[in-house]
């Protein structure tokens, strides 16, 4: 594919063809100023599985950064596209 032509393509589907899959964490924290309290921060992004590099920076962040310690983190990973979803179609000239 040439380069003008790969630049249009959204990089978001660029992610899915390289293995990367929509990953949603629900990280449950306690409040820095009330730690009795527990909050809930949702954090998305196309991660890969089963390591999920970009969560684990985004937790290390947050631990070093953060005041509110987190509790707990749960993780939901789709997998929205696999290799046979992707056909190539056959190129049709039109007068």
């Amino acid at each position: 594919m040439d380069e003008n032509r790969l630049k249009s393509v959204d990089p978001d589907f660029l992610a899915q063809l390289n293995g990367y899959a929509l990953t949603t964490a629900e990280i449950t924290y306690r409040m820095p100023d009330a730690r009795a309290l527990l909050q809930v921060f949702t954090w998305q992004d196309y991660d890969m599985a089963p390591k999920f590099p970009k969560l684990e920076r985004f937790l290390d962040f947050w631990d070093r950064e953060l005041e509110g310690p987190i509790h707990s983190v749960r993780v939901a990973h789709a997998q929205l596209l696999s290799p046979t979803d992707i056909r190539h179609a056959s190129e049709y000239r039109i007068h």
